[in-house]
């Protein structure tokens, strides 16, 4: 039979080893289940990967998706989900991961493909067409922020929410450059070459788009209002 000094070594052995794991999730689910969120910053939990809900409120029920169409509104029923502003230390549970967002404004050239970084000349020039088929080449930059009452859609229903909404501008960007036309002479545009210039203004020029770029922009933030009730993000300005 063993004696009494081996049963109380391996005994002791035991309860180092217990006592060294508890100390050891102690430290890891103790005071590592500890977390702060930056100013700029926007955080979600998730337990067992699922985020917490706010209750059976849906984002088709805010400000923001005032501008979907009707027949978008059931496609982008997205859930409302608790988000935890700044500030902390907060606390999380061992079977749950805190997703954090920047809500900072960023700013992206136009030209910019997520999927394709050496498309559009390296993200410099966007080509579009006109609608007297003249290429031309376009330059700006776009100001984006993730929004704060979408973020379900941006962490959880989007894979690539970025390239969703560059792909959505450019396709408003061209299709509106394609069906753009020259504002009408003035109506004090009286003579005998009026009608004339009334036929001319009918064309498509570099000039016509340039002296035009704000009704451009302008157009731009209008039909792009819905992309933070799409895609989660808010488009901020167009400068084209």
């Amino acid at each position: 039979p063993p004696r009494s000094e081996e049963v109380c070594v391996v005994f002791g052995f035991m309860a180092g080893v217990v006592i060294g794991l508890g100390i050891a999730l102690v430290l890891k689910f103790g005071f590592g289940g500890f977390y702060t969120v930056n100013p700029d910053e926007r955080a979600v939990v998730t337990s067992f990967g699922r985020a917490e809900r706010v209750g059976t409120a849906t984002t088709t029920t805010l400000p923001i998706a005032s501008s979907l169409r009707p027949e978008e509104r059931e496609r982008y029923r997205w859930p409302q989900v608790r988000v935890v502003g700044p500030g902390g230390p907060y606390f999380k549970f061992p079977w749950q991961k805190v997703h954090k967002v920047s809500v900072a404004t960023q700013t992206v050239s136009i030209a910019f493909d997520p999927e394709t970084p050496s498309a559009n000349r390296g993200g410099r020039t966007l080509e579009a067409v006109t609608k007297d088929q003249l290429n031309t080449g376009l330059t700006g930059q776009l100001r984006f922020t993730v929004s704060e009452q979408n973020l379900y859609a941006y962490l959880f229903g989007i894979k690539n929410p970025i390239a969703h909404v560059m792909g959505y501008f450019v396709s408003i960007l061209r299709e509106r450059i394609a069906n753009f036309e020259a504002p009408p002479p003035a109506q004090d545009a009286i003579g005998p070459d009026a009608a004339l210039r009334g036929v001319a203004a009918s064309g498509i020029s570099i000039n016509d788009l340039r002296k035009n770029l704000r009704d451009v922009n302008e157009t731009m933030d209008r039909e792009c209002e819905s992309a933070a009730a799409r895609y989660g993000i808010e488009l901020n300005a167009a400068l084209i």
